[in-house]
C-alpha cells in the first residue's frame, strides 16, 4: 500500500502492525459504532495509541487507561477521559463500556467483564506472559470457551496484515484523524536497547 503522503518514513514504519491491529480489534472484532463508549486498556502503547485515535474517528467516546506519566499523551491522542491505573480502578466504577480493547494483557476476565455493558464486546489483543500450558494465551482460550454461554461477546484477536486495512488507515492519516505516536528511534546497532526499552513497558 502507498505510504501516507503526510508521514515521514519513521512514522510510516509504525503503522502496519500497530495500526492494523488496533483497526481490526475495534472495527472487525469490536464492531465499534458512532456514539458507543469504548475503553482502551494500554492506551499509551503502540496498539493503544492507534486505538484511541481510530475509535474517535469511528465516532466513539473514548476512555484510555494508562500510567501516570502517559496521561498527557493519551489526552493529546483524543481520549475523552483518561484513567490512571495506579490510582483508579475502571472495574469498580459505575461506567459500563460497549467495547473494551485490552492490549495490556494482565487483568482477569471477571474484572474486564464487570466493566462491560450487558451486551458489550471485549477484545483481547495478543497473548501475554505466563500460562503454564498455553504459553500466555490462557485468557484468550478461556474467553472463547466462555463466550457462547454469556450475553457479552468475548473475542480474542490475532491480527492479520491486509492491504485494505492499510488503505483505510492511509485515508484516516491523510485526513488528519490518526497520527503515529513515536516514543523514540534507535539506530540498528542499538536494536537490543530498543527491545529492552519496549520490554520494560516504557514505549
Amino acid at each position: 500500500a502507498p505510504k501516507p503522503a503526510n508521514l515521514t518514513f519513521t512514522q510510516a514504519a509504525a503503522v502496519p502492525i500497530s495500526g492494523s491491529t488496533a483497526l481490526q480489534g475495534l472495527r472487525d472484532r469490536g464492531g465499534v459504532e458512532a456514539g458507543q463508549d469504548v475503553l482502551v486498556i494500554g492506551a499509551a502503547g503502540g496498539v493503544g495509541s492507534f486505538a484511541v485515535q481510530i475509535a474517535r474517528a469511528l465516532g466513539a467516546r473514548v476512555t484510555g487507561v494508562c500510567g501516570p506519566t502517559k496521561a498527557d499523551l493519551v489526552c493529546t491522542l483524543g481520549a475523552d477521559r483518561v484513567i490512571d491505573y495506579t490510582r483508579e480502578d475502571f472495574a469498580r466504577e459505575d461506567q459500563r463500556y460497549d467495547v473494551i480493547l485490552d492490549t495490556a494483557g494482565n487483568r482477569p476476565l471477571s474484572r474486564l467483564r464487570s466493566a462491560l455493558a450487558p451486551r458489550g464486546t471485549l477484545v483481547i489483543v495478543g497473548g501475554e506472559r505466563g500460562g503454564r500450558w498455553l504459553g500466555g494465551t490462557d485468557r484468550q482460550v478461556r474467553a472463547l470457551l466462555l463466550s457462547p454461554f454469556v450475553r457479552q461477546r468475548l473475542r480474542p484477536l490475532a491480527a492479520a496484515q491486509r492491504r485494505e486495512d492499510l488503505l483505510f488507515l492511509k485515508d484516516l492519516i491523510e485526513a488528519g484523524k490518526v497520527t503515529p505516536a513515536i516514543d523514540r528511534t534507535y539506530p540498528l546497532a542499538q536494536a537490543g536497547d530498543a527491545i529492552r526499552h519496549l520490554e520494560a513497558g516504557h514505549a
